[in-house]
């Protein structure tokens, strides 16, 4: 079941864009005025960090103001549409998730934009551990997965994602799917309102990067009860992964990551220059200290990598969603 943040909130009280013409810009000469780059969720999230970062970095390398333009809404699709009916002109570039484009198609009737046809992936930057908490309103003996399945058999669970579709979505449903469980899923424009809600008691259990929920973490808010990947994470060392639990489904250990995109017709030559930039920037000095606030080791993928997991990952996950039985709205 899935509900949005307004509905839960409302409980608990009592583009069409015009489509620009395409202009293609001469390679050598990039860039040669400022580049903005769209972040299809809020500030205060792993996503809008990231861009952040990197993008001081290339604007240091490029001499060239980088802008970076905050667009929430439907879960991306908002922002992602304004980057498709952006030019192709290298100066314009997509900040996502990767369910933006690969989980979205199966996850919503109508997207405002193809994802195949509309981008191309200019660099993938691993989302790193994102660990899977509860509230500190639950009782002290829900410490892992198997005493949260018995827990939310007798009581309502309230479990937030910060997009329709995520790797938080599918890990709760599939719970609910194999366990017989009922928790609803609380869909939010991004991490920032979610763990917002979290720290409020609004929801009782939540899954997101450590840096973003760090804060609850040091107030003793929440706690961890799984790390949903192949490693633990570094800022919850004590918590198990799902695999050292049992949990060997892959539903319950996480793929994706942060996508760079840019419409599919920009020069080949500037989605390699930017790609290159993007790489790098993970060893600039605001990339090191941003990946390390995130607890991040792996390097970002370059733009040939990153679509050939592209590819991967869509054979992967789609068919996953699809047998979950997750209706798109």
């Amino acid at each position: 079941m899935t509900t949005t943040r307004r509905t839960l909130l409302r409980a608990t009280a009592g583009l069409a864009l015009a489509a620009p013409t395409i202009v293609r810009a001469q390679a050598g000469a990039w860039p040669n005025k400022p580049i903005t780059i769209v972040v299809n969720f809020p500030a205060g999230g792993l996503t809008d960090g990231i861009a952040r970062a990197f993008g001081q970095h290339v604007s240091q390398a490029t001499g060239q103001q980088v802008i970076i333009d905050n667009k929430p809404g439907a879960s991306g699709n908002i922002g992602a549409a304004q980057v498709a009916r952006s030019p192709a002109d290298g100066y314009t570039f997509l900040h996502s998730v990767s369910s933006t484009l690969i989980q979205n198609r199966v996850m919503f009737k109508t997207l405002g934009f193809d994802p195949d046809k509309d981008f191309t992936i200019v660099s993938g930057t691993s989302s790193g551990v994102l660990p899977v908490v509860v509230h500190k309103s639950l009782p002290a003996e829900v410490k892992d997965i198997k005493s949260f399945i018995e827990y939310a058999r007798t009581n309502k669970v309230n479990f937030g994602s910060w997009a329709v579709g995520s790797s938080a979505h599918i890990f709760a449903q599939t719970l609910n799917e194999k366990y017989g469980l009922t928790m609803e899923v609380v869909t939010y424009k991004g991490e920032a309102p979610m763990w917002q809600d979290m720290g409020a008691g609004q929801l009782q259990a939540a899954m997101g990067s450590p840096q973003a929920m760090n804060a609850l973490i040091v107030k003793g808010d929440v706690r961890g009860i799984a790390a949903p990947s192949k490693v633990r994470a570094r800022a919850l060392p004590d918590v198990p992964t799902s695999r050292e639990q049992g949990f060997d489904d892959d539903a319950f250990t996480v793929s994706g990551w942060l996508a760079l995109a840019a419409p599919a017709a920009t020069p080949k030559e500037i989605v390699k220059r930017m790609s290159d930039l993007w790489v790098a920037a993970a060893d600039s000095e605001p990339g090191k200290k941003m990946m390390e606030s995130f607890a991040l080791v792996e390097k970002p993928m370059p733009h040939e990598e990153v679509m050939i997991d592209y590819e991967r990952l869509k054979k992967t996950l789609i068919p996953r969603i699809v047998a979950l039985g997750i209706q798109p709205v």
